[in-house]
């Protein structure tokens, strides 16, 4: 792969994310008012919207790289995680969606990695993992919008979060089973 290609269009989209989430959380933490809690929240909207025209600007002028398939994700975890880190002080159930996060983000990571070692292609993400990171995002979004949301209907969120997050990855399991198999 050229140096070009980790500086396209797509790829910077992708680190534009990254450096929107310090940016973010400093909003979050700071904010008092519900316009605090819009600002951050737009920032949030930002990042969403990177992220839905990189992959597409990526397909549509070929420029989709390797590096790419693996930052898109990266950048979509970082993000996830992130938020889900700053609702756990307001939210005690997110330490459990968070620790499950955690643990599946670090599967995912060691079978990408064995994965490539065994001489694997890079692929993107499967339909699962899409619609997946989507309604966390959705949830998320949320949980930011209504900062003043009924624990019991914050927990509801987050319980759907933790159970779609068993079925994903289930599914990642299952998938990368068979990949092993042949």
């Amino acid at each position: 792969m050229q140096k070009k290609d980790y500086f396209n269009i797509p790829n910077m989209m992708g680190y534009f994310r990254i450096l929107l989430l310090p940016v973010f959380l400093c909003l979050y933490f700071r904010a008092e008012t519900s316009r605090d809690y819009m600002i951050a929240l737009a920032v949030l909207a930002v990042s969403y919207f990177t992220d839905f025209f990189d992959g597409k600007i990526a397909r549509r002028f070929d420029m989709v790289t390797d590096w790419g398939k693996m930052l898109d994700p990266i950048a979509d975890k970082l993000t996830q995680g992130a938020i889900a880190a700053a609702l756990i002080l307001r939210y005690r159930l997110m330490a459990v969606f968070v620790l499950l996060f955690c643990c599946k983000e670090v599967y995912m990571g060691v079978m990408g990695l064995h994965l490539i070692r065994k001489g694997h292609e890079v692929n993107g993400a499967v339909w699962y993992g899409k619609v997946g990171t989507a309604v966390l995002d959705v949830i998320l979004f949320l949980l930011i919008l209504f900062p003043k949301m009924p624990t019991d209907a914050a927990n509801a969120l987050i319980s759907m979060m933790i159970v779609l997050l068993f079925i994903v990855f289930g599914c990642y399991v299952r998938f990368h089973i068979s990949i092993l198999k042949g």
